[in-house]
């Protein structure tokens, strides 16, 4: 085979065969301690994505060092070919030579070669134009680019393809190499050094399959995870809801939780309704900002501090103000929207408190309108926040309705005071409810919301 050399540069010098042979030694002790732990992994539990995963990083890593020792040892002995006897399986017969003329149109393929592409020997090797016979054909254009980009540019290929032995099996190939130039400056020929990295992808593909299915496994159970605490802290809002329980004004309730079109992370929206130790209501929602189990978790702190300090007897702008100070409180930063509203049923007032968040609509004789709101920033955005509290007197028939902001996003609120004309033949909370999900519970939602509707009974 001609020398793989431009006829304008000389040959670079090969590196001195002592640090040669420290790198090999230096590789073979590393790949010889992958290869202790690799085989301590035997006893992983295939069926576990985690060990999977971890298996296929230990092959893929295998593959990677022993390639890196061929290699190394074919710098130090100056690429001698592969004796005949070497498996098929082997380090060296993954790795092929060619050279192809130009001038008389005939190529010269080693014997690596043949085995890699699985061809007899005897037979001729094939030209550059007959070479694209072999590979798959959505990637005869990227053999076709590399060859052009060599012979008409002098550029050095590198680049892979794939191709299809005569047993129907599929080999990927890397190949590397560079146009020889004549005396005039002219391309005379193109010599290539072909590589099967067949293997070698494998392992890769085999390392980013178990990956991600590792990813989704965590990502199922994380929601699972976020799911269950979210069912067990926000109330039951299946059927009718009363409270309080006793005494005029009772409030006819109906929630729902609105999922996001995805569903793969659950956000910080809650609502509650409460029954306090005095026979007031405590209404409430609100939305703690971002998405999964630790969001889910701080919305569970955040809600029950909500409970208890109303349980204790504060007032809606009092428990803006404690809420502010847990959230500013916590190690990672967090922002809320928030809405408090206490009810009491003997004189039918609403006094409520706001951070942030939509103000409570007001639907009364078949016409709907916003509370005036008091002032109040979004919980934990400063220190020492100041939060305002409004009062309202409702009357029997009287509807409120609670929403976060997925809901209805941006300045929309004017489609659900559109409402107002079935909200006010409607019998029940539930059928208002039911009202809203016809309108805005369809699907392709970006973020989930929560909905509360009270209305007063006469």
């Amino acid at each position: 085979m001609p020398s793989h050399l431009s006829a304008d540069r000389p040959a670079a010098q090969p590196p001195g065969r002592g640090s040669v042979d420290a790198l090999i030694s230096q590789t073979r002790r590393l790949k010889g301690d992958v290869d202790a732990v690799r085989r301590d992994t035997q006893g992983i539990d295939t069926g576990d994505p985690q060990g999977r995963w971890q298996r296929a990083l230990y092959d893929l890593a295998l593959h990677q060092l022993e390639d890196l020792d061929a290699h190394l040892a074919q710098l130090r002995d100056g690429s001698p070919p592969a004796p005949p006897a070497a498996p098929r399986d082997s380090l060296l017969s993954r790795v092929g030579s060619a050279e192809w003329n130009l001038l008389a149109d005939d190529a010269v393929w080693s014997e690596e070669l043949y085995g890699i592409l699985g061809r007899d020997p005897a037979t001729p090797a094939l030209t550059l134009d007959e070479l694209p016979s072999l590979v798959l054909d959505e990637d005869r254009p990227r053999l076709t680019a590399m060859v052009t980009d060599c012979l008409v540019d002098a550029r050095p290929i590198d680049g892979e393809f794939r191709v299809v032995r005569p047993d129907g099996e599929v080999r990927t190939l890397h190949m590397m190499g560079e146009p020889v130039l004549d005396a005039d400056g002219g391309t005379a020929s193109m010599w290539a050094v072909l590589r099967d990295v067949s293997a070698l992808r494998r392992s890769q593909t085999e390392v980013r399959d178990t990956r991600d299915s590792l990813h989704r496994q965590r990502a199922r159970s994380e929601h699972r995870f976020a799911a269950e605490l979210r069912e067990a802290v926000l109330p039951n809002g299946r059927g009718p809801l009363r409270l309080p329980h006793r005494g005029p004004g009772t409030l006819d309730l109906a929630v729902r939780q609105v999922p996001a079109a995805t569903g793969s992370l659950l956000g910080g929206d809650w609502y509650d309704a409460l029954e306090l130790p005095d026979g007031q209501a405590l209404l409430s929602v609100g939305d703690l900002t971002g998405h999964g189990p630790a969001v889910t978790a701080d919305t569970a702190m955040l809600l029950g501090a909500l409970r208890g300090m109303a349980m204790a007897g504060a007032g809606p702008a009092q428990l803006m103000t404690w809420l502010n100070q847990l959230l500013d409180a916590t190690v990672q930063p967090a922002l809320a929207g928030a809405l408090c509203c206490r009810y009491r049923p003997d004189t039918r007032t609403l006094t409520w408190a706001q951070a942030g968040h939509p103000t409570p609509l007001l639907f009364r004789d078949g016409t709907g309108r916003r509370l005036d709101a008091p002032d109040g920033v979004l919980l934990g955005a400063t220190s020492g926040a100041a939060y305002g509290q409004a009062e309202a007197t409702l009357e029997a028939g009287d509807l409120l309705l609670l929403h976060t902001t997925g809901l209805v996003p941006g300045d929309r609120t004017h489609r659900l005071l559109d409402l107002a004309p079935r909200f006010h033949e409607a019998r029940t909370a539930q059928d208002c409810l039911r009202t809203v999900m016809e309108e805005f519970g369809e699907s392709g939602r970006d973020d989930d919301a929560c909905v509360l509707v009270a209305r007063v009974t006469r």
